[in-house]
């Protein structure tokens, strides 16, 4: 499949994404390029950010202020400023909140080459010990006021990548916000990651802001999803990439409710097979008939009360939803319905 046939233009229709790149990079990078893809109904600004960092900072207060983005997403250095960017919805992805560090780290002193082509023309800038201070004392506003961060705790996200050798900052982010994610890739973002990471992300904002009451679909974990060998049911993880696009998809653990110690190998599971389109859907309980989901996908619904379920059910394994690919066209015909 071509990248531009994953093209979903209801996601953020008529709104506005301001995009902050990452160091030595430009609003003309190839991540920018692949979002407008995605999202070809959405206004993508991106500017060139000044290389000395109290200038970055200052300009993006400004372009928010002028703009009023419905979202803004930042990559690397361009996370540690859009944590900065207090009041806005923001996702900030392999956030670099020590980067003086990292450029010391990675890349050293002296001359440093632009990675993509920026608006004046420039193609090459200096690192130098001072602007590695001035990094130092901009980063230094982040987390500024754990009061403003309680506030926000549910318009900040933090996407981490579990490959990234450059940055690892997952604990720092989720001692301040609860929705820190990790996501398998990484640091430098390519078009899997946006789709599978970056786009759910994305998409649950935008439902969040347009107060949107999608339909539920509960999956039990044990013989839907997971095998017996552990691995996924064939075409279980294709099938809820898929339904995620119409419905809020969430799993049913009814096998651990009294091991407490054994959730996380679910969890663990989930964040390896399905990714960031699982985080915070899963659910603990052997009570079926007490769920007040709209639709249950379970192949033992004759164990703790599923065929009690007060929504409708449908018996995977057995007709008409014997596999994968007929629940999913069962949903296609419903139609979000």
């Amino acid at each position: 499949m071509e990248f531009y046939e994953n093209a979903r233009p209801e996601i953020c229709a008529g709104k506005k994404i301001l995009y902050v790149h990452g160091f030595a990079s430009s609003g003309q990078s190839g991540t920018v390029r692949s979002l407008r893809t995605l999202l070809p109904e959405t206004t993508f600004v991106a500017p060139d950010l000044p290389v000395e960092p109290a200038d970055a900072l200052s300009l993006l207060k400004d372009v928010c202020e002028s703009e009023k983005p419905d979202i803004v997403i930042g990559t690397s250095m361009g996370g540690m400023f859009t944590e900065q960017l207090h009041g806005y919805d923001r996702i900030c992805v392999n956030p670099a909140f020590h980067l003086a560090d990292t450029i010391l780290k990675n890349n050293g002193l002296g001359r440093q080459e632009f990675h993509s082509p920026r608006v004046d023309g420039v193609q090459s800038f200096m690192v130098t010990k001072g602007l590695l201070e001035a990094f130092r004392e901009v980063s230094a506003g982040c987390f500024e006021s754990e009061e403003r961060c309680l506030e926000e705790r549910d318009r900040v996200w933090g996407l981490f990548g579990t490959e990234d050798k450059m940055v690892n900052c997952f604990d720092e982010f989720a001692s301040h916000y609860r929705q820190a994610v990790r996501f398998e890739g990484e640091h430098y973002l390519n078009d899997h990651t946006l789709l599978h990471a970056v786009l759910p992300v994305i998409q649950r904002i935008d439902d969040r802001q347009e107060g949107r009451r999608k339909r539920s679909v509960m999956i039990n974990f044990a013989g839907a999803l997971c095998s017996a060998g552990d691995g996924p049911v064939n075409g279980a993880v294709r099938a809820f990439h898929s339904l995620s696009r119409k419905y809020d998809v969430f799993v049913l653990d009814d096998e651990r409710p009294h091991e407490a110690e054994k959730w996380g190998s679910a969890l663990n599971w989930l964040e390896h097979w399905i990714g960031v389109e699982a985080w915070d859907r899963l659910m603990v309980g052997s009570h079926k008939e007490l769920l007040m989901g709209d639709y249950l996908i379970d192949a033992h619904p004759d164990e703790c009360g599923g065929e009690e379920f007060m929504g409708t059910l449908l018996h995977f394994g057995k007709e008409p939803f014997r596999t994968w690919d007929e629940v999913v066209e069962f949903f296609e015909r419903l139609g979000g319905q």
